[in-house]
């Protein structure tokens, strides 16, 4: 289920020539930890077991693709290159250098497997909010939201078969942090990301219209590290929900309005703004009211290892970030009111935004994702967007109070309405 991969096979078809999948290990990824890496190279042993079935060779490289990758293309003779997308810097640089570093006549091409529009067809410029880039997404849907034709095994053989991988030393060249452990509720892999898809479709889709935001429900997709590590498809799951409209008809549109509409918008905020992880990103009358609100008295001041630690003088809050810590996963109602939290309890916005980031991107498992920095309103699939959160992005101007200005508020009161805040609290109260 990848318009890449099907691309670059459709390629190899047409030319008779033999198709390889190369996935280039980099050491380090922002505050990715081991529990990410485990993840994603279990992951990537599946794709490397489908693809022999197939008689297309899987390569694992180790380093950044710029030092390795055009070696390879010409060593093995390589006659043209195919990618996939992501609008953060990081990748955006990675396929930059690259294309820097091949042979002129291999052409380079870059398919956008990651949404269902395509980003730069979905629209040409930022996007103000969800409803301006909804009718866009909308529109263009018929022609993208498609089944996906088969990967066929490969005609072609190479001439040399791949080098067998070795799993485990493809760890001793990580330069994670170990501490951050794997989490036992999620299996990587897409047989095991299709099963939650499934259960998901049985058990939960009927209540995900009226229940996404308790916090106590069950009523969640849970599919965002799949998403993430493009285990499974977006695609895929959207073409999966979409059978049971007749039965499901809200949750169904709230599922597509999460997963396609504000994942999309998240995309688009990265894509067209540079600054998508500082304040400097935000509309200006939000950064006009946060810094007339930077110098506000803080009712509390916690340092990123308090915050860390969930050692707060809230419960709820630390309930949050305590599931978060040990389940690599954190409820999507909550994830907003964990990041505007930390705004008022942190020196300045800019610190916020700072914690708020390396908190999410080192424990939730879909962190370091495009929708961890732009994602807006009630999130039942990726990080709620840290800018969304605390630099009123996508959103806004709401009443004027200290510290938060016109940025958006949430309080202790307004959870406590909508849903039992004691009962969370005591699932994921300190065990010290």
């Amino acid at each position: 289920d990848n318009w890449a991969f099907l691309y670059a096979q459709r390629l190899a078809l047409k030319q008779e020539l033999p198709l390889r999948v190369c996935f280039c290990l980099v050491p380090k990824f922002l505050e990715a930890t081991i529990r990410h890496y485990r993840f994603m190279l279990r992951g990537l042993q599946e794709v490397a077991e489908e693809c022999a079935e197939l008689n297309i060779s899987f390569h694992l490289l180790l380093g950044y693709a710029k030092d390795v990758l055009p070696t390879f293309v010409v060593e093995h003779g390589v006659g043209g290159l195919v990618t996939d997308f992501s609008p953060l810097r990081l990748p955006r640089q990675w396929v930059e250098d690259v294309r820097e570093q091949l042979p002129e006549d291999v052409p380079f091409a870059q398919v956008d497997a990651h949404n269902i529009v395509p980003c730069w067809v979905a629209s040409p410029k930022q996007e103000y909010s969800a409803r301006t880039i909804r009718g866009k997404i909308h529109a263009q849907l018929p022609e993208f939201l498609t089944e996906f034709p088969p990967v066929v095994h490969h005609p072609h053989s190479p001439s040399c078969p791949a080098e067998p991988i070795a799993w485990e030393a493809c760890y001793s060249s990580l330069q994670v942090d170990h501490t951050v452990k794997e989490v036992e509720w999620a299996t990587p892999g897409t047989a095991a990301g299709l099963a939650v898809l499934k259960s998901f479709i049985a058990e939960r889709l009927q209540s995900f219209s009226t229940h996404r935001n308790d916090p106590n429900k069950a009523a969640l997709s849970n599919l965002s590290p799949w998403l993430h590590f493009g285990q499974v498809s977006t695609q895929r799951a959207i073409l999966e929900v979409q059978k049971h409209r007749r039965q499901y008809k809200d949750s169904v549109d709230a599922f597509v309005e999460e997963a396609v509409v504000r994942r999309e918008l998240a995309e688009n905020f990265c894509y067209y703004n540079e600054n998508y992880d500082s304040v400097q990103g935000a509309y200006d009358w939000a950064q006009t009211t946060l810094k007339l609100h930077a110098k506000d008295k803080r009712p509390y001041l916690y340092s990123l290892q308090e915050l860390e630690q969930g050692a707060t003088h809230d419960p709820l809050w630390n309930a949050a970030q305590l599931q978060m810590v040990q389940e690599g996963k954190m409820h999507g109602f909550l994830r907003m009111y964990w990041a505007k939290k930390i705004l008022e309890w942190t020196r300045s916005p800019e610190e916020a935004l700072q914690f708020a980031i390396y908190l999410n991107d080192r424990y939730e498992l879909d962190g370091r994702d495009p929708n961890g920095y732009g994602r807006a309103d009630t999130l039942s699939l990726c990080p709620a967007g840290c800018l969304w959160s605390i630099c009123g992005i996508h959103d806004q101007g709401w009443a004027e109070r200290a510290v938060f200005g016109k940025i958006r508020y949430m309080n202790y009161a307004g959870c406590k309405r909508k849903f039992d805040v004691d009962q969370f609290e005591r699932r994921y109260a300190p065990t010290h």
